[in-house]
Parts: C-alpha cells; structure tokens; sequence
C-alpha cells in the first residue's frame, strides 16, 4: 500500500481548474447551475462540487458538460500548468482563472458598460497601482 502524501479533503489542483473551466464557460452562456445539471444529468449539487473541484468529474461526463457548453475537451484544460492550485498562490492566478472568479466575472461584465475611455484607463491604473503595492 502507498502512501499518499496529498490530503484527501484539499481538492486535487487538476480538479479545481477543470471546475473553474466549467464554471466560467457556463455562466459566460448564461446557464444556471440547475440547467447545466438537468443536460448533462446529474444534481446542481454536483455541478456545485464539480466547479469547486471538490468532485472529480469522470471522462464520460466530462464529455457530456462539453457538448453541453459547446467547447472541446481541451478547452478544460487550458491554462494549467500543472503546477500546485493557484487559488492559494493568490498572485499566481491566472487571467482564464480569475475570470472564473465571481470578481472577475463580476469586474468582465462591468468594466465595458464604463463608455467614459478616461475613466476606464483611470480604473485600470488604480488597479496596476493596487496590484504593486
């Protein structure tokens, strides 16, 4: 028997970004997480846990999610490097997993409703001048 140095409650870094792949893909169409799990058969619970990466999702229903979100399988994996779960690295994040975030989606949909170019490139330098501090 091996011993597994991995913690069997953290969820595997794999898991969290093919989650958060599902995730920002299903709210940049628009889907509930009701409506996702009704079209690829399963409970908005698991569709919950899958986007947390809390549960594996399986080879088969990951393909069934793909079609569903009208992406191909790679696109799940996109942007991972492998290397450990950058939710906890904070500043590692990646711009496809902060989009997967409910600020980044949030700040996504916001930022271009700002018409006034100005103002928008004076968010944009309080932001680079937060991001440096």
């Amino acid at each position: 028997m091996s011993t597994n140095t991995i913690d069997s409650k953290t969820p595997h870094a794999v898991d969290v970004h093919v989650g958060g792949r599902v995730r920002l893909r299903r709210r940049f169409l628009g889907l509930s997480q009701t409506e996702l799990a009704t079209a690829v058969g399963v409970t908005f619970q698991q569709v919950q846990k899958y986007e947390r990466g809390f549960n594996r999702v399986s080879a088969s229903k990951l393909y069934e999610i793909a079609r569903v979100l009208k992406v191909p399988l790679s696109y799940f994996f996109e942007g991972f490097d492998g290397t450990a779960d950058r939710a906890e690295a904070g500043s590692d994040m990646s711009p496809a997993d902060f989009l997967g975030t409910s600020e980044g989606l949030a700040l996504a949909e916001a930022f271009p409703r700002i018409r006034n170019e100005e103002r928008r490139r004076k968010i944009l330098d309080l932001i680079h001048s937060l991001a440096d501090e």
